[in-house]
């Protein structure tokens, strides 16, 4: 006992450690209290029910998002088939909590192939109404299909012939009446202790708007191409760019053939600024056939060389066959390349294996954790 509280022990199974907590009889349900190791933390009964609040409300946010499985019907069809055949934009309203939803559902829809934006029922009642074109389908956000705001908007996208697709609590609701198709999400318990705040309905909408924004997006064969000229900047967008859109143009490679001796090719091959270390050699036909790069020079002058050993032909001492990748290649593959090989430059040849360019080292640092995320 510790000030009037219980000690219980459980085995993790995950971490293969024994864990304590200290807490009533009230407050304990289950080992999956027991998350703190207990050489360094001692759990009160607050501690205790802390937890298990928080653990409810996951369960009611999740409870809410898997019970629309079973409410998936022809209307889901009907709104994906208004999604895809849409030749505008699918302009996303809703007030309040409900809004922040349908910003980021618009967000999911705009990086998936979907044209999308986010209109103010507040602002589109005084003016944004003209950003509405005939080609678009507004997809409106009300648990309750009630909100003041959202119902002013219902006369003027009826009377323009504007699609509307709902998600709501219930189809005989003003806005799931009005709408071409009502996506209904049922009647859902809240996940706070009041069962007011939009929490576990919140949730139910996020999960319902993407499962449209991506259903629609598969339908219309939407590819990791696709998704890359969408995502140019960040991880997913240098993850998914081709080798061509990276790489050291051949204006700005050292490429000599490969008949040329070691000394003809760096007189030859004088670069202005930062050059990649490597040197490209190339047979009689303009193929690649070998690479000459700085560490080579470096094992000819540590063997003892002398001045006459530069007048052999490059392509004796050439590394032949070397590691190369396909210019319309994606960059996570050529990552993957440099990282597994261990090499610092890899020529990106054309569809006749004619050097187009270089990807360095140097130059690819915040490529390597996609790398990682590839493994």
């Amino acid at each position: 006992m510790t000030n009037g509280l219980k000690s219980y022990e459980y085995h993790d199974t995950r971490s293969s450690r024994v864990l304590r907590v200290y807490a009533s009889d009230a407050h304990v349900t289950d080992g999956s209290l027991a998350l703190a190791d207990a050489s360094s933390v001692s759990w009160t009964a607050d501690d205790a029910r802390t937890l298990e609040l928080a653990r409810a409300s996951l369960r009611s946010e999740a409870t809410a998002i898997l019970s629309q499985l079973e409410r998936l019907d022809s209307r889901f069809c009907e709104a994906v088939a208004l999604v895809e055949r849409c030749r505008g934009a699918v302009v996303v309203t809703g007030m309040g909590k409900a809004g922040l939803i349908g910003r980021k559902v618009s967000a999911t829809l705009s990086s998936t192939g979907s044209p999308s934006h986010f209109m103010h029922p507040g602002e589109a009642y005084h003016g944004d109404l003209g950003t509405l074109r005939s080609t678009d389908v507004v997809l409106a956000f009300s648990y309750s299909g009630e909100t003041e705001e959202v119902k002013r908007l219902l006369g003027p996208l009826t009377s323009r012939n504007i699609p509307i697709i709902a998600i709501v609590s219930s189809a005989a609701s003003a806005l799931g009446r009005a709408s071409t198709v009502a996506l209904e999400l049922g009647r859902i318990q809240e996940a706070d202790a009041l069962g007011l705040a939009p929490s576990s309905s919140a949730a139910a909408m996020l999960a319902v708007g993407d499962a449209l924004a991506l259903v629609a997006s598969a339908n219309r064969g939407f590819r990791s191409e696709d998704f890359a000229r969408f995502h140019p900047g960040g991880a997913l967008g240098r993850k998914l760019s081709r080798v061509r859109e990276c790489m050291r143009p051949l204006g700005q490679c050292r490429i000599a053939s490969e008949r040329a001796t070691i000394r003809e090719v760096f007189v030859a091959n004088r670069k202005p600024g930062r050059r990649t270390g490597a040197i490209l050699l190339v047979d009689d036909s303009g193929r690649l056939s070998g690479i000459f790069t700085d560490s080579d020079l470096a094992k000819l002058f540590e063997g003892g060389c002398g001045p006459e050993a530069f007048d052999r032909a490059i392509s004796e001492v050439m590394t032949r066959r070397p590691s190369w990748i396909s210019c319309d290649a994606l960059m996570s593959e050529a990552v993957a390349i440099i990282a597994s090989r261990k090499i610092s430059e890899l020529p990106a040849l054309d569809a006749d294996g004619r050097p187009v360019g270089v990807l360095d080292v140097t130059d690819l640092v915040d490529f390597f954790p996609c790398a990682e995320e590839s493994k």
